[in-house]
């Protein structure tokens, strides 16, 4: 826990930049019948039927002190899609950086060893060794700040019904753009010392 709070009190560091990392998925589901439009004095109304459309998952990287995000729509989330997301990631947006520093929960598939199931050798480990991985601890993904990310897109864009992948990705793109053009970005207090004081309990105790 605190090797992540003390990662979150560093400057900004072009050459070892601080990303951090989630996903989650989306139920599609499309109306079962068309709504009714909206009338003089009534709003537009839905049927509460739906008809299943499969699911999306949703890959999502946080750079918090430049105050940026990018979402990743997918149709799986194996090992080799997050393979993918992350060498997007070194490639396409962090391609000068000497060594990116993830902070990510411990997901059997977030690890240098997807990599080797995505890539070549060669290429894979070149991929490994661009980055710097920092787990959250057991119970602790609440340390993560792109989980307060996925939580804000949540309410902001998947809180509704979406039919196909097609759509999922234009909304996810529209609510992106709009908050890096604001640069939005997570106004994280909680340190160390909060960490010490305020979960004490999870702490061991040394006995003298």
């Amino acid at each position: 826990m605190e090797e992540v709070l003390d990662l979150y009190e560093k400057p900004y560091d072009a050459h070892h930049p601080l990303i951090c990392m989630d996903e989650t998925s989306k139920q599609l589901m499309g109306d079962a019948q068309p709504p009714w439009p909206p009338q003089p004095g009534h709003i537009a109304r839905q049927d509460y039927e739906y008809e299943r459309q499969g699911v999306c998952n949703l890959f999502l990287w946080f750079d918090p002190l430049r105050c940026q995000r990018h979402v990743q729509v997918t149709d799986q989330r194996t090992a080799v899609d997050w393979a993918h997301f992350m060498q997007d990631l070194a490639e396409a947006h962090y391609p000068h950086a000497a060594k990116i520093v993830v902070v990510m929960d411990n997901l059997n598939t977030h690890g240098p060893g997807s990599f080797y199931e995505a890539f070549p050798p060669a290429e894979a480990k070149r991929l490994a060794a661009r980055f710097e991985f920092h787990y959250t601890p057991k119970h602790g993904s609440w340390l993560n700040m792109a989980e307060i990310e996925l939580s804000a897109l949540s309410r902001m864009c998947l809180d509704r019904r979406i039919s196909d992948k097609a759509l999922l990705i234009r909304e996810v793109f529209a609510w992106e753009s709009e908050r890096n053009a604001k640069s939005v970005t997570v106004e994280w207090r909680f340190t160390t010392d909060d960490a010490r004081i305020k979960l004490k309990k999870l702490y061991p105790t040394i006995s003298v």
